[in-house]
């Protein structure tokens, strides 16, 4: 049996519910990723092309700073890791977060909220920011509120083994 953590971020509080509902699914530790300056509303303003995010996500190694809090993921083998698709993409502050840790070895479980966007190729974009031993499974978009059966129902179709 592997110990298995859910680590997200989430700026609106969308990703962190279905984070909360999966790591009671699956038996999971939790960890949000913390932003060492949290985000305003006007910093998630996309159409600003002067707010935060945007600034961030314009600049691909843009490397938001995160809570150093000591948190390690070496006990873990599978990470489930959420966000919100921002542009297109993962928030680099989850840039930040992979390079922080050693994913060697691990699976990484991607799984997103978003308005409207897919996954696209966010996970490869992520791989760039860890060993080339951690395995990544795409988990897909989870939009809404999914009930805690349509979660069981996406855990069970995962190719976690």
């Amino acid at each position: 049996m592997t110990k298995k953590l859910i680590a997200y971020f989430s700026a609106s509080g969308i990703t962190e519910k279905i984070a909360k509902k999966i790591a009671e699914l699956t038996d999971s530790d939790i960890y949000e990723i913390k932003p060492k300056v949290k985000y305003t509303a006007a910093d998630l303003n996309w159409m600003d092309k002067n707010s935060r995010s945007s600034i961030e996500m314009s600049e691909y190694t843009s490397r938001p700073e995160i809570v150093d809090d000591n948190f390690s993921t070496d006990e873990y083998d599978t990470i489930f890791l959420g966000f919100p698709i921002w542009w297109y993409m993962a928030p680099t502050i989850v840039n930040t977060f992979l390079e922080k840790h050693d994913f060697s070895n691990k699976k990484i479980v991607v799984f997103a909220t978003s308005g409207g966007s897919r996954l696209g190729n966010t996970i490869e974009k992520l791989r760039l920011c860890v060993s080339e031993t951690a395995k990544f499974i795409d988990g897909g978009v989870l939009n809404g509120s999914p009930s805690q059966d349509a979660l069981k129902e996406w855990y069970q179709n995962l190719k976690i083994s």
